[in-house]
């Protein structure tokens, strides 16, 4: 008698681990990519440390990472899953501006960069994109590369904090939303001498002559980048 043909075996869903340090934002992003049939969240996070372990300890496929995270920053984490056995692949889903922050991020060792502004469709193409081992940007980074590629140079050419360290950029970013040294020493677990010594080397870099400078600097980028 025969027996009847088995079904093929549905393939294996791919595994997401979440980093936002906003819950509700954390939250629904992790039901969403849940939803799919060919995705599962298998953990999230809402710090670096803890997400850092927890990826080591699960070993997801990708990670979806927002950059501001308490303490070390998103591009810290990514930088740091460079060098664990297993690497995931990383997406930076942000709602920082690609125009300063793509390009570091991609450094970094990401392979892909959203907009926290795109629509859910687009995220999970990106999700999808990353997975598959293919870089994914929006349309308009994609040609800005191109120009740069075709103009012959080796990097794009990004405003002036392009000149600033990661840590340096962090600090900057929090002085333009008004923290005093001490309150960004507590967000980048950082001491406040070496905060002082990354503001005098940003106020170096950018070519400012005082703090009032580097401050009403830091605050005009901060509003630029959020409100242009």
């Amino acid at each position: 008698m025969d027996t009847p043909a088995s079904k093929p075996s549905a393939a294996p869903r791919r595994t997401v681990f979440v980093v936002d340090d906003h819950p509700l934002m954390r939250e629904s992003l992790a039901a969403l990519l849940d939803r799919q049939t060919d995705l599962r969240v298998c953990g999230q996070a809402g710090d670096s440390a803890t997400a850092y372990a927890e990826i080591v300890r699960l070993q997801p496929e990708i990670v979806v990472v927002d950059l501001s995270l308490p303490g070390e920053s998103g591009l810290e984490l990514i930088k740091k899953l460079q060098t664990i056995a297993r690497v995931p692949r990383a997406l930076v889903l942000s709602m920082h501006d690609e125009a300063f922050f793509a390009e570091r991020a991609l450094r970094a060792g990401a392979r892909g960069y959203v907009m926290k502004h795109e629509t859910t469709d687009k995220v999970i193409e990106a999700v999808r994109q990353v997975l598959k081992g293919e870089l994914y940007v929006s349309g308009a980074l994609a040609s800005r590369f191109a120009r740069t590629l075709a103009g012959g140079k080796g990097r794009l050419d990004l405003p002036s904090v392009d000149r600033l360290s990661d840590r340096e950029l962090e600090v900057f970013r929090l002085m333009g939303r008004g923290f005093e040294t001490r309150r960004v020493a507590e967000e980048l677990h950082l001491s406040i001498k070496t905060v002082q010594a990354h503001a005098a080397n940003i106020k170096d870099k950018l070519g400012l002559d005082n703090a009032t400078e580097l401050l009403r600097e830091a605050v005009r980028w901060v509003e630029h980048e959020y409100f242009r």
